[in-house]
């Protein structure tokens, strides 16, 4: 079979977002088991859409939101009689019990936030999971009766109905969140689900997304000239090399420097897509541009916007110097879009790729090679097109580079600090051979001040913040405990070798309730 993203129809989950924030995990776990997931804002998708595609299964995803406020988002109770197996996940549950016309209660004793035990029952769910386990919460709301023809099937010792089922629809649903890796057999009730009760096959792979790409945008854009946005990092490097293999000298690759990369980041960009792949490469030295628009703005979600729109500004610059450019390509990935508002989704933060093109731009249309892909699919997709380890593996980037790692307003003096002792800080990881044991670690210029000792002077200078989290998915993180002496050496090197720096803290705060980046 043909495992395209686009091509593969044959088995898929529908994963319903209410506004969940764990809505993109949950697809991301689906795919671990080999089953193509998709996630639709509830919104945009209607029972009748839901039948005719033919989905294998339906996931309802959690949500801030409690079923008895009308602005809530609700569904046509239609969905329960389509024959489609379904498992509704915290607000999910709750949802799938009103429909259904079960009762929900909320009050203050029996919120339940973090790690759980929960006890479960003989059922095809919890197979293979043992009768007592830990589970993540995070609710207020619960099913206090289920519906009729409902069953409980687990409880913890403040909810009562911590999972039901209606064994005969294939209805189930859990008031945790197995998704999250705090739940310990959270995956195994997920396999369960797909392979059981939704009695998928799991041949989706990433093996033939390479081949098949190239085979669809060799034909797609055939005679076009098409504008490669390339800002370096994983995602839009692996869709230059994959557009590369397509379509070769009608790919024009825009790498723009903005000021807001890492130390040396710029050059190591153009000789690599430039000397090893023999690109079209143009590198459009653009620091001053962005540092004027970005003078005196302080408001991370400016930030974002002011670059994402200076990019836009900048490619039709080029576009306009190179004649008629017909396709925009970006390395816009999945988690891009869902943290920048999927349906009624909360937005975490703006993303510069996200969102089409503004009206006055030159290019007939976008091609988004990775937007239904994870960050670790995008990388797997790296490998197979032989892109070098130190590119596909790099340390994550934000697209708006140094400018949310700097607080507040922005300018070269804090840019040319932060550059040195993030290189400072990476170097000491790599001596200490740890950067296999956290996914992400860079240094922060906060905007805080504070009195500082040098030689017998009093100083004032800024404080730097270190982060390095531990994860598998990027939506939830554990901070890293990265040994003592690391750390001392990375504070000491910093305070000694970069100007204005007088002190060094270290950020313990995990994901949830922080982000990954400050901004």
């Amino acid at each position: 079979m043909k495992n395209n993203v686009e091509k593969n129809t044959t088995e898929k989950i529908l994963v319903l977002d209410f506004g969940g924030q764990y809505n993109q995990l949950i697809a991301r776990r689906v795919r671990e088991q080999h089953v193509y997931a998709e996630i639709k804002p509830y919104n945009k998708i209607s029972a009748d859409e839901i039948r005719s595609v033919g989905y294998k299964g339906i996931i309802f995803t959690g949500g801030p939101n409690s079923v008895y406020d009308e602005s809530s988002p609700h569904y046509d109770p239609e969905i329960l009689e389509l024959g489609i197996p379904i498992l509704g996940i915290c607000y999910g549950v709750q949802l799938m019990a009103y429909m259904a016309e079960g009762e929900i209660c909320s009050a203050e004793n029996s919120s339940e936030y973090g790690k759980t035990l929960v006890y479960t029952e003989k059922n095809v769910l919890f197979r293979d999971v043992p009768e007592e386990s830990v589970c993540w919460m995070s609710h207020t709301d619960f099913v206090k009766t289920p519906p009729v023809g409902f069953n409980v099937i687990a409880h913890t010792e403040k909810c009562p109905c911590a999972a039901m089922c209606d064994e005969s629809r294939k209805l189930y649903g859990v008031q945790f969140h197995p998704e999250v890796t705090h739940t310990v057999y959270g995956k195994q009730m997920l396999r369960n689900f797909l392979f059981e009760i939704c009695s998928c096959a799991g041949e989706w792979k990433m093996e033939n997304f390479v081949e098949n790409s190239i085979e669809k945008y060799r034909s797609k854009l055939a005679g076009k000239r098409v504008l490669l946005a390339l800002s370096g990092g994983v995602d839009s490097s692996v869709a230059a090399v994959l557009l590369h293999k397509a379509i070769g000298q009608n790919l024009t690759c825009v790498f723009v420097d903005h000021g807001l990369l890492r130390k040396d980041e710029g050059d190591f960009v153009e000789q690599t897509f430039r000397s090893q792949f023999g690109m079209n490469l143009i590198r459009v030295n653009a620091q001053d541009r962005f540092l004027n628009k970005l003078s005196g703005v302080t408001e991370p979600e400016r930030k974002r916007k002011i670059i994402g729109e200076e990019f836009i500004r900048v490619f039709e610059d080029e576009a306009k110097k190179l004649g008629k450019m017909d396709v925009l390509v970006q390395g816009t990935i999945y988690p891009d879009v869902v943290e920048s508002g999927n349906g009624d989704s909360a937005v975490i933060k703006s993303h510069h790729n996200v969102g089409g093109l503004p009206d006055v731009i030159s290019f007939d249309e976008i091609v988004e090679p990775f937007r239904e892909l994870f960050k670790d699919e995008v990388r797997e997709a790296g490998t197979q097109l032989g892109i070098p380890h130190e590119l596909v593996w790099r340390q994550p980037f934000p697209g708006p580079g140094l400018a949310v790692r700097v607080i507040g307003e922005i300018t070269k003096e804090k840019l040319d600090i932060l550059r040195e002792a993030d290189a400072i800080f990476r170097e000491e990881i790599a001596k200490a051979g740890l950067e296999g044991t956290t996914n992400q670690y860079f240094a922060v210029l906060t905007d805080l001040r504070s009195v500082g000792v040098m030689g017998d002077a009093r100083t004032y200078g800024y404080t730097i913040a270190l982060r390095a989290v531990t994860t598998d998915d990027f939506m939830t993180a554990e901070w890293t405990r990265l040994p003592y002496e690391v750390l001392e050496r990375a504070s000491s090197r910093i305070t000694n070798e970069v100007g204005g720096i007088t002190r060094v803290v270290y950020d313990i705060t995990s994901k949830p309730p922080a982000t990954v980046e400050w901004e």
